[in-house]
């Protein structure tokens, strides 16, 4: 829709006359095979003229039903037409899903969105009713962040359900849900979710003026909408945290940060994003503190094996041997007696088939891509060995890499390490330790610039943050001890647990 058509669909104003509604709509949706258009004459002696407009998917076979459409229609076969009107401007039936719609944009808004529209002649308005809307998959568990203790319910791809989902965990009403359309043509519908006394205000219009930012054709995954309003495009780390998990995004509004559900999409977006966060599993908080600390303490060292480990191995055997004891070198050397390649060439070759594999897995269906992932990798990792092309020690780095990176929680987060890994491998292979402390320097400096709507990138690792009893960094603090909410909630509600009078 151009931006004159889209003007003149807003002040369109819906006709007291329903021929001239009629063929408004008929013109608009000519070649719409989907949407039905449907006249009827109802009430005694059939006097009253109405249309009724919906997607034929969405509601089609609704007023045969046991629906609110369906009742609405029912009660006016049998009514004269006067009090049809007075029906439908005062809303007599008491529909709890009826609106009124007073222009065509409204209109159309509402039957794109799967609603049926009810206009009726003499009636300056039409009627929304709800309908049960697009199909789609229901509530499922989980795919990536699966846990041991807490609840299973994962989001689904409808805006509408995955709000519900977090609205059933935080049933307050303070928690608010903003409606927002972004795309031209796809006019997709986002859920802002956060709790009105805890986010802060500021946050809050930051996040509005860079949705209304950018004008797009169509936003068909909260991964599109992720990329158009994260502060720092270029970086590799992402800004917005994902979780597909219902009470992972109630804890985070409980927080003070906001939550981003967008329709068609199972992922919800959380925001400000930190590092901490990306390291953290929803069970955490389930588990006790001790046992929570020694997983967070695991995923921090399996992070620095998925990044480091290549590189090290490649500074030590080629420019730091003294390092390592005489013995070992020795079986180095013996491994890799009769491979045609140099280390670096050997070890990329090796890393990229197994990222090639880990692909090749993911779009296989159903189980089969688990074990192609399994059996792949050992296959060809045990004929290359035999083959002399690479070193049994090679792959041993290798296989310690990857499971390294799925150690971490976060699959996007995941990513960004699956990349730098080949920055450390390159620093190491030909500069040695000073290239792995300088790629190090470089990481950890872009990291402490990296700002997401404002908050600092690594603000958990600070003495203010851990002076304050938050429990955001790598030690989770007693749940008993988690008295302030961290620095994205309102300063006035910092206190989040404290002990009654007796």
């Amino acid at each position: 829709m151009d931006k004159n058509n889209s003007k003149t669909e807003e002040e369109k104003k819906v006709s007291v006359s329903l021929r001239e509604n009629e063929a408004y709509i008929r013109k608009r949706c000519e070649n719409c095979g989907d949407i039905v258009i449907r006249p009827m004459r109802l009430g005694k002696e059939r006097k009253a003229d109405c249309l009724m407009v919906y997607l034929e998917v969405a509601t089609a076979n609704m007023m045969l039903e046991d629906s609110a459409l369906g009742k609405m229609i029912n009660h006016f076969w049998e009514i004269p037409p006067e009090q049809i009107r007075e029906f439908v401007k005062n809303n007599s039936l008491g529909i709890a899903s009826a609106g009124k719609l007073s222009t065509m944009q409204e209109v159309f808004a509402a039957l794109l969105a799967g609603n049926a529209v009810f206009f009726l002649d003499g009636f300056d308005q039409a009627m929304k009713i709800s309908s049960s809307g697009y199909p789609g998959m229901g509530v499922s568990e989980t795919e990536t962040e699966k846990v041991l203790r807490g609840s299973k319910e994962g989001f689904s791809d409808s805006v509408k359900i995955n709000s519900a989902l977090v609205r059933k965990r935080l049933r307050d009403t303070r928690m608010k849900v903003e409606e927002h359309y972004m795309g031209v043509r796809s006019n997709t519908l986002i859920h802002m979710l956060f709790m009105e006394d805890l986010v802060r205000e500021e946050l809050l219009d930051e996040i509005r003026e860079r949705m209304e930012a950018f004008q797009v054709d169509g936003i068909l995954d909260s991964g599109m909408l992720e990329q158009l309003t994260e502060d720092s495009w270029i970086s590799p780390f992402p800004q917005y945290q994902t979780t597909e998990r219902p009470d992972r995004a109630a804890q985070e509004i409980l927080n003070g940060k906001v939550v981003l559900l967008c329709d068609n999409s199972p992922f919800a977006l959380i925001f400000p994003g930190t590092f901490s966060g990306f390291m953290e599993s929803s069970e955490d908080w389930y588990n006790r503190f001790e046992m929570a600390s020694f997983l967070r303490i695991m995923r921090y060292l399996a992070m620095l094996a998925a990044t480091l480990l290549p590189g090290l191995y490649l500074a030590v055997i080629r420019f730091h041997t003294q390092v390592l004891p005489a013995n070992l070198i020795l079986s180095f050397a013996q491994a890799r007696e009769g491979v045609p390649f140099s280390s670096v060439a050997e070890l990329l070759f090796l890393e990229l088939g197994f990222e090639l594999i880990r692909e090749a897995g993911v779009h296989i269906p159903g189980t089969l891509g688990n074990a192609m992932g399994i059996v792949g990798g050992l296959i060809i990792g045990s004929a290359a060995v035999e083959a002399n092309l690479v070193s049994p020690i090679v792959v041993m780095i290798v296989a310690i890499t990857a499971l390294g990176s799925l150690a971490i929680p976060n699959e996007e987060f995941t990513s960004a390490f699956r990349l730098i890994k080949y920055f450390f491998l390159f620093l190491g292979g030909y500069l040695g330790i000073y290239g792995m402390v300088l790629g190090i320097y470089m990481v950890i400096s872009h990291l402490a610039g990296l700002l997401s709507f404002g908050f600092p990138y690594l603000g958990a690792f600070t003495r203010k943050n851990k002076a304050q009893g938050v429990g955001d960094g790598i030690f989770r603090i007693p749940f008993r001890l988690r008295r302030y909410r961290p620095v994205f909630a309102s300063r006035k509600e910092r206190i989040r647990l404290k002990r009654r009078k007796q």
